[in-house]
């Protein structure tokens, strides 16, 4: 009780609230406009988050998070355009209310959908992770190594569809965070014999030249090409929905919430698959299924609220093994390290208030989300009009001012313009971002406690394979790799016949 009571007072601090406030609206700008990301908007509030102390940074980044998740569905709803990829389901049903006159009725039962769902995922999180992080309290440094193989074998589901393009990202994260120092013996590495490279690769100077730097330069480029488009959206204003109504999507809610943490928990996955996979499933279990991608009601509930739950399940494997699911929670993970927060199972028994005053967040999170979201819809409606153009010269004077406050240092900005600039041409090959982004987070621990567990064994690779535990993570990420070459070797079939066809 004490624990609770002490993380309540910080929580509902004034300096904890406003950065609540500040994170959800940018969240919610940066959900609503086509184009943007809530990864890219964790990645801009970041560097504001170096000066608070850890409650107001935790909540501005959870905050921002679940606000680009909710923002989505104002231009999917509006404009028939998903704001992020978790709310093109979304979509189906939402743009047809918006038609007939619903708008109103259909964003605000977005966002109390959103909101049920988030919270009832908070509540599966309270009830696994603790369990999952005592589990994994007797863990050593091989079994660590071999649970950061597994986490990174989850580059398998983030590559898309081509399992080496993926890999290629992840060596390309481990190579970047090579760069510097050894950890254990201080020798320079990949430094060119100058004493600038020594600071290395910071990661979150990585992490914002990796998801803006590539946004702001497309959009330019399709603005100096003359082919930019502007987004329309006409005006809506806040209508709850009803009790009753909210009472008839009772089983829908928990239905769709439960798939959502679900597959939130499961690294790789994420918000689309959630979401699809519960509009499908309210379809099913519908007694009028023939209204769907007709303007029904429960065709924007179901995604909704499962995409909301998705940031409650991946925050399990976050919170209790440090492992991110997806590029928005190695942000967050990224943060939680800059203030000394490291996630994982002696976080629950060296700092029990700092895992209450997450859950409590996580609330007060949603809550002023969806208070924003309701009553200041008419404000974000009006940022879908802004140029695209001149929101990514916003976007890029922040990368740049953000880069340097991390460490007042010059090098920074250079190295963010230039992983940027990269990027932007690996991503026009068809090499994926995330995967890098995850190399970076779980690199270095990977060589931490693997060349420990070598140490402690004088040398010899069979500690690795000592424990049950090891075995269960080894054999857990050979399966993922395994699946993912069968998943795409099956496609490419498929694939073919819908060419020639």
């Amino acid at each position: 009780m004490d624990t609770f009571i002490a993380a309540l007072s910080m929580s509902m601090s004034w300096s904890t609230l406003v950065a609540s406030v500040f994170g959800a609206a940018v969240g919610l700008i940066f959900g609503a406009i086509p184009g943007l990301t809530y990864s890219m908007a964790l990645a801009m509030v970041l560097p504001i988050t170096f000066t608070m102390s850890h409650e107001p940074a935790i909540a501005m980044l959870l905050a921002t998070y679940i606000g680009g998740m909710t923002g989505g569905a104002v231009s999917a709803i509006l404009i028939g355009v998903p704001g992020t990829p978790s709310a093109a389901a979304t979509v189906i049903d939402g743009e047809h209310m918006a038609k007939q006159g619903k708008a109103s009725i259909a964003v605000g039962i977005a966002t109390i959908a959103g909101c049920i769902g988030g919270i009832l995922s908070l509540v599966v999180m309270m009830s696994s992770v603790d369990a999952l992080a005592r589990v994994a309290i007797s863990f050593g440094p091989a079994e660590i190594t071999a649970l950061v193989v597994f986490g990174l074998s989850t580059i398998c589901g983030l590559a898309g569809g081509s399992l080496v393009k993926g890999l290629i990202g992840g060596v390309i994260g481990l190579m970047l965070m090579n760069i510097g120092q050894d950890p254990i013996d201080g020798v320079p590495r990949f430094t060119f014999g100058t004493t600038t490279m020594l600071q290395g690769v910071d990661l979150l100077v990585a992490m914002i030249g990796l998801f803006a730097v590539p946004h702001v330069v497309t959009v330019l480029g399709t603005y100096w090409r003359g082919k930019e488009m502007r987004i329309e959206a006409g005006d809506v204003r806040t209508e709850l929905p009803s009790l009753r109504l909210l009472f008839a999507q009772k089983w829908n809610l928990l239905r769709s919430s439960l798939i959502g943490t679900v597959v939130g928990a499961i690294p790789g996955t994420g918000g689309p698959i959630a979401a699809f996979l519960a509009y499908d499933q309210a379809r099913r279990w519908s007694k009028h299924p023939e209204r769907f991608g007709k303007g029904e009601v429960s065709g924007v509930v179901a995604p909704e609220a499962s995409n909301h739950a998705v940031t409650g399940g991946a925050m399990i494997p976050l919170i209790g093994l440090g492992i991110p699911g997806d590029p928005a929670t190695a942000i967050i993970l990224g943060g939680l390290l800059i203030h000394g927060i490291q996630p994982g199972p002696l976080l629950f028994m060296e700092k029990p208030d700092v895992i209450m005053s997450i859950y409590l967040l996580f609330v007060l999170a949603y809550l002023i989300t969806a208070v924003i979201q309701l009553f200041g819809v008419r404000v974000f409606v009006k940022a879908l009009r802004v140029p695209p153009h001149l929101m990514a010269l916003g976007i890029m004077v922040m990368c740049v001012v953000g880069s340097f406050a991390i460490r007042n240092s010059l090098f920074d900005v250079g190295v963010m313009c230039t992983v940027g600039f990269v990027a932007y041409w690996l991503i026009k090959g068809g090499i994926p971002v995330t995967p890098i982004l995850l190399g970076l987070v779980l690199g270095p621990t990977l060589e931490r406690e693997s060349r420990t567990a070598l140490i402690m064994s004088e040398g010899s690779p069979s500690i690795f394979v000592d424990s049950y535990t090891g075995l269960l993570f080894w054999g857990l990420a050979a399966l993922i790799l395994i699946g993912q070459v069968i998943t795409i070797v099956r496609s490419k079939p498929a694939a073919s016949a819908a060419g020639k066809s």
